[in-house]
């Protein structure tokens, strides 16, 4: 065993050392540097995407979770959840949509669970600088929108979006509601049953009733009940928020009134669809209720021997475009972003099993003329060419 003498002699020598070879020492420090810094990266790369957003969201004084125009439930839910973990982070969280809530399935939606949504039309009605983006990774909808820089994003759609400091879009996943759901199992949040409260359970982190409720409808609503577009993580995710799920107000989102106009636009899809080969368009002319649309593309993909479907619908002038496809031929999304594209004022895309889009009304710049719409005959047209590959 040393004495101390002898450490005081080897401390000696290592300082005499260190003073005579100067590089050696820092070469030394370098090293340790490296070493730290490494294993401080190898320990920071073992952090789950759902740790490393958590942590981020705990970074904020306060947010603004944006959804997309016209919010659906895969939106609202995604947005309730960021919402609720960013609370039991002690983070204010300020849920925002441009546009309105009028399809009576997103309207059952919030109001079952009570959530509250603030409209915004202007950038400066965002209620923070730090906003989350979730189910679209591009802002759009209000003035300003492009000027604005998200914080992050949580998407699942295809896009160029990007978040100033985390950016998670999983193109592979049927609903951001399934990449929410991930965030909260892998901070080891327990689902709360309905007839239970938080505090009954041993967890930092909860995945409260009303918010797995919300998850499961929005994985379950942009998925057609998991048989559309789902993928393995998005049959995990419901597995995992179910247990916290509230069974009377999952029925109450689920089987809300339908509107009268929904109805009749359906009928004069049905009555006046085109047909060619498998593939349909209808146009149901004037709507006072865009979403009534949708619901029509929803419902004539299901006639017999239609396996693709372009509902085509006007409201104040603005010309809306609803498809649906079953057909591995078909990508929907991009069967209408083709057609649109060579459309003036015309926008569209979606995914391979859904699409849409809009055309806005050509304003004459000397203002002698009114707006002048598009020829929805040779829109039909085009629609069936881009459906049968011919673009």
């Amino acid at each position: 065993m040393w004495s101390l003498s002898a450490a005081d002699e080897r401390l000696s020598q290592a300082g005499t050392l260190a003073r005579e070879n100067p590089e050696l020492t820092a070469i030394a420090v370098g090293v340790a540097l490296v070493a730290v810094a490494g294993g401080y990266l190898l320990f920071r790369a073992r952090w789950t995407t759902g740790v490393r957003f958590r942590r981020l969201l705990a970074d904020q004084d306060e947010i603004a979770v944006l959804m997309h125009p016209n919010p659906d439930p895969d939106a609202m839910s995604s947005a309730l959840g960021v919402a609720s973990l960013a609370s039991q982070v002690d983070v204010d969280a300020t849920v925002q949509y441009p546009g309105q809530i009028r399809h009576q399935e997103n309207r059952a939606f919030r109001t079952v669970l009570d959530l509250e949504l603030e409209p915004i039309e202007h950038v400066s009605d965002l209620a923070a600088g730090s906003v989350v983006l979730v189910d679209h990774n591009e802002p759009r909808g209000f003035a300003g929108a492009d000027g604005v820089l998200p914080t992050a994003v949580v998407d699942h759609h295809p896009g160029d979006g990007a978040g100033e400091r985390f950016t998670d879009v999983r193109t592979d996943y049927g609903a951001t509601a399934s990449v929410v759901a991930e965030y909260f199992e892998e901070n080891d949040a327990i689902p709360v049953p309905p007839d239970k409260h938080a505090s009954e359970t041993d967890s930092d982190l909860t995945l409260p009733t009303d918010t797995a409720t919300g998850l499961l409808y929005g994985i379950l609503s942009d998925t057609k009940h998991l048989t559309v577009g789902a993928s393995e993580p998005d049959f995990a995710a419901a597995a995992y928020v179910y247990p916290g799920v509230d069974q009377d107000c999952l029925d109450r989102i689920a089987n809300p009134a339908v509107d009268a106009e929904v109805l009749e636009v359906k009928a004069r899809a049905i009555a006046g669809r085109r047909v060619e080969g498998s593939f349909a368009v209808a146009d149901v002319g004037g709507v006072n209720n865009v979403d009534a649309i949708p619901q029509a593309a929803d419902e004539l993909i299901q006639l017999e021997g239609v396996s693709a479907v372009v509902v085509i619908g006007e409201r104040d002038g603005t010309v809306h475009l609803s498809g649906r496809s079953r057909d591995d031929r078909v990508h929907m999304g991009n069967a209408i972003e083709s057609v649109l594209s060579d459309v003036e004022n015309g926008d569209g895309g979606g995914h391979s099993r859904m699409g849409g889009g809009t055309v806005a009304p050509r304003i004459d710049p000397t203002g002698e003329d009114g707006p002048e719409g598009v020829d929805r005959d040779e829109l039909a047209d085009a629609l069936f060419r881009a459906m049968a590959g011919d673009v």
